[in-house]
């Protein structure tokens, strides 16, 4: 039995996911509609242009694939399709290794299958599909909600009778605390996150409905489109009725309604005959193809989140609540499409959610600079006021004088009740405060009862995070487990063990936001066994333990990267071209050439295979029952007129004459609607139009680098790979700017070789400017998404006779990548327009010193 136990928890199936599909990465996105992949591609890293940090683009990623690949497909069925490498995964490489090496494909037996596969399914009694995203507090969870509902609105938009896409959005958050954190969806500029052209459109249809107040009415037209519908459970879930009940109703009822659900237990549904629709619930029957998205924000972790996400079933159970909206729903005759989790850990317990498709866990959010380090602190049996006094005196050595984004760093004392904070707590602190000669006013209480903490309190705590506040040292009760962000919190301090274990991991996280361009440090006070408790629970919910919050050590340090004056600039050829649009007159008829097209891609085939692993299959073809629309001679001509922006007679009359019959012409549109579009438009297009290019060059200086707005540029790089121009030798020979931070050993061999060599006046390495920094930029079309894209060399590098040379330098495996070849021929272009030479050096051939395009000799070896 603890065999399948270990099989459940260890494989990690999102792991296996995200392996295939970058794999198979190409292949996948081939099959993506169009506007999934400009989406796609406007918010990837490549784009310096984009706002979405790595690990959201990666969940945003997994959201598409899993809709535009897998078509909403549930978890269980993805698994067993992956694992016997059928259907979609037909492709799928073997073996797979998790990368945390839990457990290998390799040894994953059809017992130990059948062991996950059931875990996975015992969760999965809707009729829609459930996914988990597991992204640690402080990477974006609730922006990346945000931008998948923008995606999902636009492909709602362009394919109104696609059941993949949610036409209305419900963002539901736990308790009504996170609720106001999910406010920053309503306020959210879209034009970070969404392709220019669609926002327009976006921004004057998306219809937001924030339901802050329990007495709010939802106001929406029924069978209305891009609702987006915010609340929190209790504004949403059936109310019952209230009726009398015996005292043992009333115990037993009760037994199982705590935590933040303890305010609520009133509004929750116990069984089908106690329930009566409300308002809200009512106006949700009236639109259709729903799409719910679960905040379960950073402070769910254990018992709660495993009520929430199904996997302990408890009658306060969040799932329980989706169900019974998605039941009332279909009855009502529209659907949920699928229910989307944002969670701050796969894990609960010893035990991994089974519905995970993606995770970004604590310590990769910590060692990518996503959030502050962490320096932890234990004193072992302290009275309170030495404790407050140690903490107090180290924080503000730590932080004296020091501003963050323009605002003073702070630290949160917790404590467990509002007596102890008040009566206890508040006046060690105000003793210590004196002693260390720091004034009272930057103390701050806030216990959430009106008579302590006043409206002022409140609003100074609102201001927390500006450069404004003065206030320092706060003292809270239960803020650890609500929404609170603030990013210039560089302290928390407990001292006596919580009524919850679990509270002393979410306190310690409200200090982990990032701040600022480099990553900080922040501090946790803590008694000896409080620390022991945060190593169990970091155990528990994130696979980590207290060592891992202090960051790894890439090796990388931070330089100032500062213009070198005179600028330099390069004069070059810029090629453009314009492309004229020339009406001509139609005079033969017009040859659709319908035998010549592959049908195969509009059929719509299905294989029946008896058995998980039958050798044996049929298949018959299906395509007649599929969902088309009849046209006929007139609504064929509206459609074709309507996209060439031509007068219907005209498209009537090219129609008519042309080779095919119109009878002819509509059977293959009655049986293919897409063909209008692949074949009919676009040859009527070149038939009535000739598309003449023309190239322009034009002569243009390029800055070498831009001047930076703060002085300078920040770079990591590791020290090893660093030259700087204090000392160096060669300083009239290169150093535009006053640090060079090079990717790799070939790169900085190359420039040590270079800048040497007799032959070469000038050497500049422009690699490192990646993101706008330079003007030095070569256009080229990414060959998979068919994209302009910019590509920086790494090389700039003038010798003794004039010449300029442009060099690259590529790991041996990259040599003949489809990308490196698109850059490699736009740069050959540009190049040859400005008399200048474009190569590539292997990085084997420069740890040799071997540069043919530098020396006469092309098997010469350059020793220097």
């Amino acid at each position: 039995m603890s065999k399948k136990r270990t099989q459940q928890v260890d494989f990690a199936f999102y792991e296996a996911l995200r392996y295939f599909y970058l794999e198979n990465k190409k292949d996948i996105r081939a099959e993506y509609k169009n506007l999934s992949k400009k989406f796609l591609d406007f918010n990837s890293p490549e784009n310096p242009q984009s706002f979405l940090r790595v690990p959201q683009f990666e969940a945003l990623e997994m959201y598409v694939f899993l809709k535009e690949y897998l078509h909403n497909a549930k978890v269980h069925d993805i698994f067993e399709d992956w694992y016997y490498e059928k259907n979609k995964f037909a492709k799928r490489t073997s073996p797979f290794i998790a990368a945390e090496e839990q457990i290998s494909f390799r040894f994953l037996d059809e017992k130990a299958y059948k062991s996950v596969f059931e875990n996975m399914k015992q969760f999965a009694e809707e009729k829609f599909a459930n996914y988990i995203f597991a992204l640690t507090m402080g990477t974006g969870k609730t922006i990346l909600m945000a931008t998948c509902i923008f995606y999902e609105f636009l492909l709602a938009k362009k394919y109104p009778n696609d059941p993949l896409y949610c036409h209305n959005a419900l963002v539901f958050a736990p308790d009504k605390t996170v609720l106001e954190s999910l406010r920053e969806i309503q306020t959210f500029d879209k034009r970070k996150v969404v392709p220019p052209e669609y926002v327009s459109w976006l921004e004057a249809n998306l219809k937001v409905h924030f339901l802050e107040d329990t007495g709010t009415s939802l106001n929406i037209i029924e069978n209305s489109k891009y609702n987006l519908i915010i609340s929190n459970t209790q504004k949403i879930i059936l109310k019952k009725q209230h009726k009398e009940k015996t005292p043992v109703d009333t115990l037993f009822s009760s037994l199982d309604l705590q935590g933040v659900y303890e305010e609520f237990k009133d509004i929750y549904i116990e069984n089908d005959t106690d329930l009566m629709t409300n308002q809200r619930f009512e106006k949700l029957k009236r639109i259709g193809q729903l799409g719910i998205y679960v905040d379960e924000a950073h402070h769910a972790f254990g018992n709660e989140l495993a009520k929430d996400m199904g996997v302990k079933k408890s009658q306060t159970s969040l799932r329980l609540t989706i169900n019974e909206l998605a039941k009332s729903l279909e009855e009502a005759g529209t659907r949920v499409v699928a229910c989307y989790n944002y969670t701050g850990t796969p894990y609960i317990g010893s035990q991994l959610l089974p519905e995970v498709v993606y995770a970004y866990g604590l310590r990769e959010a910590i060692n990518n600079k996503y959030l502050k380090k962490v320096i932890l602190h234990s004193y072992s049996n302290p009275k309170e006021i030495e404790y407050v006094r140690l903490v107090l005196k180290d924080f503000f050595d730590r932080y004296k004088d020091q501003r963050f984004e323009g605002m003073l760093p702070k630290i949160a004392f917790f404590g467990s009740t509002v007596d102890e904070v008040k009566n206890q707590l508040e006046p060690i602190v105000r003793q210590v405060l004196n002693e260390l000669n720091i004034p009272e006013s930057v103390l701050l209480i806030n216990v959430g009862d009106p008579k302590i903490t006043t409206n002022d309190d409140i609003r100074e705590f609102n201001l927390l995070d500006t450069p404004s506040s003065t206030k320092q040292v706060i003292l809270l009760v239960n803020k650890g487990r609500e929404g609170w962000n603030c990013r210039s919190l560089f302290a928390v301090a407990m001292y006596r063990k919580p009524k919850s274990k679990i509270f002393v991991l979410q306190a310690t996280m409200r200090c982990l936001r990032a701040i600022g361009p480099n990553q900080e440090t922040a501090s946790v006070y803590l008694s000896e066994e409080n620390k022991q408790i945060l190593e169990e629970e970091l155990q528990q919910n994130f696979r980590i333990g207290t060592k891992d919050l202090s960051g790894q050590d890439d090796g990388k340090k931070l330089y100032q990267v500062k213009v070198r004056p005179p600028k330099v600039k390069i004069p070059i050829k810029r090629i453009r071209r314009s492309y004229t649009l020339e009406r001509r007159e139609i005079t033969d008829k017009i040859d659709f050439e319908f035998e010549n097209m592959n049908m195969e891609k509009y059929q719509l085939m299905h294989t029946v295979q008896e058995g998980l692993v039958s050798q044996f299959s049929r298949t018959e073809d299906l395509t007649d029952l599929r969902d088309k629309r009849t046209y006929s001679l007139y609504t064929l001509v509206a459609e074709v007129a309507r996209y060439l922006n031509e007068s219907c007679i005209k498209i009537e009359k090219i129609l008519k004459n042309a080779k095919q019959s119109t009878d002819e012409i509509l059977s293959y549109v009655n049986k293919y609607n897409e063909i209008i579009y692949d074949r009919i438009i676009p040859y009527l297009f070149n038939a009535m139009y000739n598309l003449n290019p023309e190239i322009i060059t034009e002569k243009v200086e390029l800055e070498l680098v831009k001047e930076p707005k703060e002085g300078c540029y920040y770079i990591r790089a590791k020290e090893d790979l660093v030259i700087k121009e204090e000392g160096a030798k060669y300083t009239s020979k290169t150093f535009h700017l006053d640090t060079y931070c090079f990717d790799s050993k070939p790169e900085k061999i190359l420039f040590t070789d270079l800048v040497n060599h007799k032959d070469v006046q000038e050497i500049y390495f422009t690699g490192m400017l990646t993101h706008g920094q330079t003007e030095f930029a070569i256009d080229y079309i990414d060959p998979e998404s068919n994209l302009v894209r910019k590509y920086y060399p790494d090389f700039l590098i003038k010798k003794k006779d004039g010449t300029w040379l442009i060099v690259e330098v590529k790991g041996d495996n990259k040599i003949d990548d489809p990308l490196v070849e698109a850059k490699r021929l736009a740069a050959i272009e540009m190049a040859g327009a400005s008399q200048m030479d474009y190569h590539i050096v292997k990085g084997t051939d420069v740890e040799r010193h071997h540069y043919p395009f530098i020396t006469k000799d092309s098997d010469a070896t350059y020793k220097y």
